[in-house]
């Protein structure tokens, strides 16, 4: 398998010192998670900057979470066989010098294109941060402590991007959200020079380069289709041709990974039911995280005419439930196991969904933010739960890849998200919003109810082998 091994021993790390690798790893994870979300609440302000409709709106989001989504695993891998801090550091540079280029982007087509490099720089980060940071914390209680934070600066920073994308976009224009990147780029360069020690895999593990050719292409063409489906029809001959390749580009990714004696992904992982179960919760929970911050900020600028920093003030609540129960969460899957968190995730994200099915355009205001605390919370309790359950049981070589597939899974949710929201709204006028949100507004209550399901699957208490 081609991925993040967490086989090489441990560095002999002092508690402050494992702590302070933790703080700098989650630092670059946030710039991971709020470029996930905040440009959410910039998409009106960037369709007017440089005249796009809805729909290319949704490749400015989700081009950068399908590349990043593609690239995850075998970034892993590049970063056991070159070393962890050295690809780490490489994914903070083109992150960077993305961002610069998003910012300075002068078309929709550029700025697309930035994005999905910005995806290969984060690509970099979110498996190999997480590596690094498992290799620091060789005891299971304190990994899944460390997981629990890890969650929660994750969980902040997917929940605060609209909020601080808001307020960016109120004072210096939408080109801003992009700008604030570089200096947090350049102090996580020299915090990860000075405290992050290097670390490798065991052993190197070759390139599945077909079969990731392969796994880019099937998720680039799912998204595809969910995105251009709305415009050309989902009927129409070239969405019939669509769905034929997509097809076969699964079939041939399968017959490729069944052949190889490493390859990218661990098919065997799928006979696990609590894997399958986390992989699939995963995707569900971003899926509904995503739906409904684009359904929100378009509700509300559009059909409301709210103001960027307005709309994105009106997602505080979610970010502070998500903020203050993943710590929470991961305290109790260190304590009872994951089943218990993801019960609760379940519940809140499926109430917080079924408070706005009826929504229309004089909905108050008090249950808007109630919908958003609710699903913040349960988004906040449901990471820690997740991750614990892709890898129990698993020996650490095959950990990595079990960590690095969820992570695959949460992105392919969030690109997943934007899409189905997007089809939902596009073409839609502003007295038709809140009619046109309203499915979206189940598809998040079926998220939740499916993490019920997720939770039955799920162990009922922590086990010591791995934490990735």
């Amino acid at each position: 398998m081609l991925t993040t091994s967490l086989t090489a021993p441990p560095a002999p790390l002092g508690a402050r010192r494992r702590w302070t690798v933790l703080a700098v790893c989650a630092l670059s994870m946030f710039l991971v998670g709020v470029d996930t979300t905040i440009v959410n609440v910039g998409l009106p302000e960037i369709g007017r900057g440089l005249g796009v409709g809805t729909r290319g709106l949704e490749w400015v989001v989700d081009a950068y979470t399908v590349v990043m989504a593609g690239l995850l695993i075998v970034s892993g891998a590049l970063a056991d066989r070159f070393g962890r801090r050295r690809v780490f550091r490489c994914g903070l540079l083109v992150f960077g010098l993305a961002s610069l280029a998003c910012a300075l982007a002068p078309s929709p087509g550029v700025l697309v294109a930035a994005r999905a490099v910005q995806g290969i720089g984060a690509s970099m980060l979110s498996p190999v941060a997480l590596a690094i940071v498992v290799n620091a914390m060789p005891d299971p209680r304190e990994r899944a402590r460390a997981i629990g934070v890890w969650a929660s600066v994750f969980g902040l920073s997917m929940a605060a991007g609209p909020v601080t994308g808001g307020a960016l976009i109120g004072a210096f224009g939408w080109r801003s959200v992009f700008w604030i990147n570089a200096p947090v780029v350049v102090a996580a360069l020299v915090l990860v020079a000075v405290f992050v020690p290097e670390s490798r895999g065991e052993r190197a593990r070759r390139l599945d380069l077909p079969g990731q050719a392969l796994l880019t292409a099937v998720l680039c063409l799912a998204v595809g289709l969910l995105i251009e489906g709305p415009r050309v029809g989902w009927t129409s001959p070239a969405a019939l041709a669509g769905y034929a390749v997509t097809a076969a580009a699964v079939a041939g990714f399968v017959t490729v990974e069944r052949r190889r004696a490493e390859p990218l992904m661990d098919l065997g992982l799928f006979r696990r039911p609590p894997f399958v179960s986390a992989v699939l919760g995963a995707t569900a929970v971003f899926v509904a995280l995503n739906t409904t911050l684009l359904l929100h900020t378009l509700y509300l600028q559009h059909a409301r005419g709210w103001s960027p920093l307005a709309a994105g003030a009106a997602t505080l609540p979610m970010a502070l439930g998500a903020t203050v129960c993943a710590p929470w969460s991961g305290a109790l899957v260190g304590r009872l196991g994951p089943r218990r968190p993801l019960v609760l995730a379940g519940g809140f994200v499926t109430a917080g969904g079924l408070c706005l099915v009826g929504l229309d355009r004089d909905t108050g205001v008090p249950l808007l933010l109630l919908a958003l605390l609710l699903i913040g919370v349960g988004f906040g309790f449901a990471n820690a739960p997740l991750t614990c359950t892709a890898v129990s049981g698993l020996p650490s070589s095959r950990a990595g890849v079990a960590g690095a597939i969820t992570s695959t899974a949460r992105q392919v949710g969030a690109a997943v998200g934007i899409a189905v929201a997007g089809g939902l709204l596009a073409g839609t006028a502003p007295a038709g919003l809140p009619a046109a949100t309203r499915p979206g507004w189940l598809l998040v209550s079926a998220c939740g109810l499916f993490l019920l399901v997720a939770a039955r699957a799920a162990g009922p208490r922590p086990t010591g082998t791995t934490g990735g």
